[in-house]
């Protein structure tokens, strides 16, 4: 089981040569196996940034959602209360954005590793990270 932050979530539906071998390779070893994650708060960070004109699809977000929610193994996971409570309680020092908190709190409660591309993310020694 692995968990995607939103721009790797983007890049894998979008233009998977954007993401490192290595998180390639978990990607698809996920789609075989386990499976992957995506925070419903990714869902919310890319619909925000698309009605603000920051992040251009190619199709509208409800269309874009059903596409990219329908790859193999993938599931789209409710921010529980736990996570919110959690995002707000990392340990150590950790950035302040709110979706990479909660991204973060979820993949420390699963134990799931975290694609990302985000060395804010990947410095943080608190979290398995996958790039």
């Amino acid at each position: 089981m692995i968990i995607l932050d939103t721009q790797a979530w983007l890049w894998w539906v979008h233009d998977p040569s954007r993401l490192s071998a290595r998180a390639v390779r978990a990607i698809r070893e996920a789609e075989l196996a386990d499976g992957m994650l995506v925070s419903v708060i990714s869902v919310w960070e890319i619909a925000i940034k698309s009605s603000l004109g920051k992040l251009e699809l190619s199709m509208d977000m409800d269309a874009w959602f059903r596409q990219a929610r329908a790859y193999p193994n993938l599931v789209v996971e409710p921010v529980s209360a736990h996570d919110a409570i959690a995002s707000t309680r990392l340990p150590g020092e950790f950035h302040r954005d709110p979706a990479d908190r909660i991204i973060v709190a979820l993949s420390r409660r699963t134990g799931a590793a975290l694609v990302t591309a985000d060395k804010l993310i990947r410095d943080y020694p608190h979290v398995v990270t996958v790039w």
